[in-house]
């Protein structure tokens, strides 16, 4: 069972709904997202490229674009690194595209997941050296990449390292942590701490993309082209999971304007595969029907297939390369859903059911998808969890966390058995020799502070809302908040006793719960619920009895009220438009 609680956050909601002129409902909804500074309340609203930060304050990134010029005017060979997944395919297109509008003689590289690992490494460096390059251009990648980076550098390579992630570090016995970097020529990472940029969130496309800005203003290439730039980056600022605020805000909201009419030729194909053509596109799309197919091909063949999709201009080439991306998205699903399958059966028939932190050793799974099926069992149980399958090395694996539990922090606790390991708080990666598996699982589950309480999922409302407010402006007036993503969720409303006037399985699969409500002013309202109908029915029956549930089923006078969460939306069927309400929650 879940645990409610409503966010009071203190606050003058009177004067912001003035100042900006909006409702204090949106007001509320803003403070609840943590966006409380003026400015960034006026660049949340109003969205506009122009209310982006200044490129050059971010440490290096002038440096780099000098040294490019530098290297593009000389006709020196560069090199781009990028990484496997979503956000790595796109910044290695966005970085050789932008490259060669700029007449660079340039071409890229990305690591195999299984065979190379994450990021550049010496093998990679060596075959730059054998290949005459001069400059390495790393994107996605390159902060922790301390010893391939200083090879590189002694064998007098230019390195140039573009990326989003956490700064690595040394800790001394007394638990201080010295930041370590490379030697590389220039080191682009908002996250550094020399670095004065104000915005930390950038995904690795988005840093890229700032890159780009400056080096289109040295070749005098027009503002215009640039933006265009952003319906690549909107995909991979969705799919890498950012924070959709400030300029990520900025960046999605003007990339899915231009996304939804897109003349890129291998996305125009990806759209069509997808059976989204007649869609309009969303954050959804992004995360869920684009990301994924591209994602796909990093994890079963090689990331390569997905920058090749992007650059081709051949509409035969497009649709076969499309097809291949969907096609390995299919594989990988199925190959998800088996691997879920067999760790549940793990955990409902082992003693792991009643661990607090959950390490399922599953040989057979293939490694690239270790991390979504952790995913999925964490999502399940509310357990932070980590999954680890059987390599060449050992054992490797990804753990997914949940609010409350430092996923990092704990495997430091436990280094000494770590082959590698890296990450932060809700998620991680590692790997270790397979006979201390068991050791990982004690001592994980001896060393947490976590309580039974602390597993329990948490549902935060916005605010309370009755049914009897709802309406098409009011609908519309929540639309200003999209596009919706992380730190930026779907608005969470409650109703208490919502009275439940009927309801009806509905679906291909029968999977889709649709009920029917009656507000306090006598209104009705649609409500859909796309949770587990068996577990609803098991509530109503248990509360009010299996002859109330089946008045209800038979839309028949009953006494069952819900407690409910939801958000509101305005449902378009068959030419009919009405206001509905999606149920997230019940009790």
């Amino acid at each position: 069972m879940e645990k409610w609680f409503m966010k009071n956050i203190k606050a003058d909601y009177k004067a912001i709904a003035k100042a900006f002129g909006i409702s204090e409902v949106i007001g509320k909804l803003l403070i609840n997202r943590g966006i409380k500074d003026v400015k960034l309340i006026d660049s949340f609203l109003n969205p506009r490229f122009e209310k982006m930060h200044n490129p050059k304050d971010m440490k290096d990134l002038k440096r780099a674009s000098e040294i490019l010029k530098s290297k593009i005017d000389s006709g020196k060979r560069i090199r781009i690194i990028g990484d496997y997944d979503v956000d790595g395919v796109i910044s290695t297109y966005l970085l050789f595209t932008a490259l060669k509008r700029c007449g660079a003689d340039v071409d890229y590289d990305i690591p195999d997941r299984v065979k190379d690992g994450y990021g550049i490494n010496i093998h990679i460096i060596e075959k730059c050296i054998e290949d005459s390059v001069d400059t390495i251009i790393t994107c996605d990648n390159g902060i922790a990449a301390i010893e391939p980076i200083n090879y590189a550098k002694e064998c007098k390579l230019t390195v140039i390292v573009t990326d989003h992630h956490d700064i690595p570090f040394i800790e001394e016995e007394n638990g201080q942590r010295s930041f370590i970097s490379s030697n590389a020529d220039a080191i682009i990472n908002p996250k550094q701490k020399e670095c004065k940029y104000p915005f930390k969130g950038l995904c690795g496309a988005g840093v890229v993309f700032k890159l780009i800005e400056v080096l289109y203003d040295e070749f005098k290439i027009h503002k215009k082209e640039f933006y265009g730039l952003s319906q690549f980056v909107a995909i991979a600022t969705v799919c890498d999971v950012v924070d959709l605020v400030d300029e990520n805000r900025i960046l999605v909201k003007n990339g899915l304007k231009l996304l939804n009419e897109t003349r890129n030729v291998g996305l125009r194909s990806l759209i069509r595969q997808t059976n989204i053509e007649d869609k309009k596109i969303s954050t959804y799309h992004l995360g869920f029907v684009i990301g994924p197919c591209i994602n796909a091909t990093g994890r079963l063949d090689s990331a390569k297939r997905g920058i090749e999709l992007l650059i081709s201009e051949n509409e035969d080439e497009a649709s076969r390369l499309s097809k291949e991306l969907f096609d390995f998205n299919n594989e990988r699903k199925e190959m998800t859903q088996k691997g879920v399958d067999t760790a549940i059966d793990l955990i409902e028939n082992t003693e792991m059911k009643n661990h607090r932190v959950f390490v399922i050793y599953v040989p057979e799974i293939h490694e690239s998808i270790v991390g979504i099926v952790a995913g999925r069992i964490r999502e399940k149980y509310n357990v932070p969890t980590i999954v680890l399958t059987k390599t060449e090395n050992g054992a490797k694996g990804s753990g997914r966390s949940i609010e409350g539990y430092n996923m990092f922090e704990e495997l430091i606790k436990c280094k000494d058995i770590l082959l590698k390991f890296g990450g932060h708080p809700m998620a991680a990666g590692l790997s270790l020799e397979i006979e201390n598996i068991d050791c990982l699982r004690e001592r994980l589950n001896e060393n947490t502070t976590l309580s039974a309480e602390d597993l329990i999922p948490k549902i935060t409302l916005d605010m309370g809302m009755p049914l009897e407010y709802i309406n098409y402006d009011f609908v519309k007036e929540l639309n200003m908040l999209e596009p919706f993503g992380k730190s930026n969720p779907k608005p969470m409303f409650g109703e208490k006793k919502a009275k439940v006037v009927s309801a009806r399985i509905i679906g291909k699969n029968h999977n889709v719960l649709k009920l029917k409500f009656l507000s306090k002013n006598r209104r009705y309202i649609d409500g859909i619920y796309f949770g587990d109908i068996e577990e609803f029915e098991k509530i109503v029956i248990n509360n009010y009895g299996s002859e109330q549930m089946n008045k209800m089923y038979s839309g028949i006078e009953n006494n069952i009220y819900l407690d409910i969460a939801f958000y509101p939306d305005i449902n378009e069927y068959n030419g009919k438009v009405n206001i509905q309400i999606i149920v997230q929650h019940f009790r």
